[in-house]
């Protein structure tokens, strides 16, 4: 046996690895409302027993970007039962924290605040599901790293440049640079990719004698020309990548030939669409690295509920069902009755050598009713098994192919295709519905100010993270930018005029995509800007009808007093939204404060277009005859910048070949050969192990 499994020495690293956990999905199902609880428990079980030195999780710990408080609750609980003890951590970080967690209140890992006995450190990057949101950016995450029970890593606040630090972690004579990227939306990172505005920063000393290992949360499977993240995107001195957001488990490492590093896809730990994907034995991975060696042990989780899936194509049945018989629906349900029986006693049976795994399993039969045949009632057919199974309304599944229509005289015939439904593995995007909508819409209903893709991406803010001015702010914004264009081109007051320069300002909007996603980016500053500035008003209405209720009793109040808003200094929340009356005062002093003055003062609201909604003709007929030093007025406003408060960082990546000293700083990466600092890996004889010899493991050239 190697050295590797023999003993857990000093200069051995055990981590566990888990991605996607989803943390309440479905909690309301009275079935399976706990399921996510019961395996992250499971998991982090695995972890004590094995006593790892750290848990590293790839992302999407909750399924909602706002988890509910028994999610909240349940998951404290259980990081606070399995990651507080006595038990010391064996290995030491290297790295600047302030700058490994810069944006945090407490820039240190969890384990050494001396307030806190953490036996278990937890490193986590947020996933889509739970990213940072609002006016403040910030996640779920954020709330467990405040408290000290997880260590929040790998954020980026830039969408221009990226510059990835790592944690540089040492046991022993094993040195360990983690890298870590949450997740960022598709499109702008492969863009930010192919611009070569992502850098990954290394170590000075002795880089060749790191082990690299790199977390990202990204979409691994092609979706789209660029709604994914090539792997030969990422730097060819990585020797390991955990590959977080793809629920398919495809945990045993495999390697890339083209960069020499290998990918780790260790998938969801619970069933969150029924999907082919879904059905794979759901694990995850004890780690084991020494040196530049590795070892990646499979560990099946006994608490994830069971998911049997079956296709039937009913035309490669022809001596069971003639579309023509008037009784062939019958014979259908009864032969998916069967179907839905077998994979019942199949679960059954499985279940009975596991006491752990859920009592009721998920059955998804999908039937391809092509070739005249219909489909018969599922809600009907799913009250025959409300008891055995945790989905009933999801147990059949009726699809039929599209035929493609071939062409003429032509020699390529890709006969019928087949048209996978959305509810399969596909992923329908709100803005893609948006875009799909105008495109097939009458000429009246067509954006003739707005682009497809910025109402698309407005909408998608609304719906995901609750945006409620996205849309609104997205709109004026884009208002007063055409009405800033007309002044300065001078157009006439004509509408054919003013409906062609429209017209060719929106065209030329939408070749430029980045500088549609800068205008994107500043409406949503601006709706987070509104979204406090209400908070701020609540807060001050509150204290008004207070103070008024004082004023009322002194009885030498002024009942004729306009009531005014103004910033300052005062008693009310916030200092802000104070009531400038003076009590006991009629029209002297402060109490005389007069509607222009107070007016005058609110620099708070931004200027914008007037509260009823006007056509493109009206702003710009309202606006044709104002001075220039009045249109230059309406339109200055106060706009958020979420970057404007970025502290500088102490590594800031230059040219290729800059170095940093000091084993805690970094230098940016340069383009290394696998050859001489080659991954030498162990291999397990039960289970499979692309590791066999250190020598496949090396780059040649």
């Amino acid at each position: 046996m190697s050295a590797i499994d023999s003993q857990d020495d000093e200069d051995t690293f055990k981590i566990l690895i888990a991605t996607d956990i989803h943390l309440g999905y479905l909690e309301k199902d009275p079935v399976r409302g706990n399921d996510t609880f019961v395996t992250f428990n499971e998991i982090l079980d695995h972890a004590q027993k094995n006593e790892v030195d750290f848990v590293l999780l790839g992302g999407d710990l909750f399924h909602d970007n706002k988890p509910s408080r028994k999610t909240v609750h349940s998951c404290l609980e259980s990081l606070r039962k399995h990651c507080m003890g006595d038990r010391p951590v064996q290995f030491e970080i290297l790295s600047d924290q302030e700058v490994n967690f810069h944006y945090s209140k407490f820039p240190w890992v969890n384990y050494q605040d001396r307030n806190l006995n953490i036996s278990i450190p937890i490193f986590s990057i947020h996933g889509n599901h739970d990213d940072p949101t609002g006016a403040d950016a910030l996640c779920a995450l954020d709330i467990l790293s405040c408290a000290g029970l997880l260590n929040h890593f790998g954020r980026s606040t830039s969408v221009e440049k990226i510059a990835i630090s790592p944690i540089l972690l040492r046991k022993g004579r094993t040195k360990i640079a983690l890298y870590g990227l949450g997740a960022i939306p598709d499109e702008r990172l492969y863009r930010m990719f192919v611009n070569k505005q992502v850098t990954m920063l290394r170590p000075k000393e002795d880089e060749d004698s790191w082990f690299n290992l790199f977390v990202i949360h990204q979409n691994r499977s092609k979706h789209g020309a660029t709604n994914y993240i090539p792997e030969q995107f990422l730097d060819d001195f990585i020797n390991l990548v955990v590959w977080g957001h793809e629920h398919e488990c495809k945990i045993a490492p495999f390697q890339n030939e083209q960069q020499c590093f290998y990918v780790s896809q260790p998938g969801s730990s619970v069933v969150t669409s029924l999907s082919p994907g879904e059905a794979v034995k759901k694990h995850i991975g004890l780690l084991h690295v020494k040196g530049k060696k590795m070892k990646m042990h499979n560990i099946a989780l006994e608490t994830v509920r069971t998911f049997y899936m079956e296709d039937v194509v009913l035309a490669d049945h022809p001596d069971l069902f003639n579309p023509d018989n008037p009784k062939v629906t019958q014979a259908i349900q009864a032969f998916c009755m069967e179907k839905v029986e077998l994979m019942l006693e199949n679960a059954e049976r499985e279940r009975l050598g596991n006491p752990r795994q859920p009592e009721k399993p998920l059955i998804r039969l999908r039937v391809d009713y092509t070739g005249g045949f219909e489909p018969f009632s599922v809600h009907r057919f799913s009250q025959k098994f409300m008891d055995r199974v945790a989905n009933p309304k999801d147990i059949i599944y009726f699809f039929r192919h599209r035929e493609q229509k071939e062409k003429n005289d032509s020699d390529l015939n890709f006969g019928k295709l087949v048209s996978r439904p959305a509810s399969e593995g596909m992923t329908l995007r709100v803005e893609d519905l948006v875009k799909q909508y105008f495109q097939t819409a009458e000429t009246k209903l067509q954006l003739s100010l707005l682009t497809e893709r910025g109402m698309g991406e407005a909408v998608q803010e609304f719906v995901d993270k609750e945006e409620k001015d996205a849309i609104e702010e997205l709109v004026k914004f884009q208002l007063e930018k055409t009405q800033r264009f007309l002044k300065e081109r001078r157009t006439d007051a004509e509408e054919e005029k003013i409906d062609e320069e429209v017209r060719k300002f929106r065209e030329s909007r939408k070749r430029n995509t980045e500088e549609e996603d800068e205008e994107v980016r500043e409406a949503m500053t601006r709706a987070r800007a509104h979204r406090s500035e209400d908070a701020i008003l609540v807060a001050a209405s509150s204290d008004e009808e207070l103070m008024d209720t004082g004023i009322k009793g002194t009885g030498d109040s002024d009942d004729g007093l306009p009531v005014t808003l103004r910033r300052g200094r005062g008693r009310a929340r916030g200092a802000r939204g104070q009531n400038s009356t003076a009590r006991g005062s009629s029209r002297r002093g402060r109490g005389s404060t007069s509607q222009e003055s107070a007016t005058s003062s609110r620099t708070y609201k931004p200027v914008s277009v007037p509260a009823k909604n006007l056509s493109i003709m009206d702003a710009f007929r309202s606006l044709k005859p104002e001075l220039p030093l009045k249109s230059s007025k309406s339109y200055s406003e106060d706009i958020i910048d979420d970057d404007s408060d970025l502290e500088d960082i102490s590594i800031v990546p230059s040219k290729i070949n800059q170095r940093l000293s000091t084993p805690s700083s970094l230098s940016k990466r340069g383009s290394q050969s696998q050859t001489s600092r080659g991954v030498d890996f162990e291999s397990d004889e039960d289970e499979f192990d692309p590791f066999k010899s250190s020598a496949a493991s090396r780059r040649t050239k």
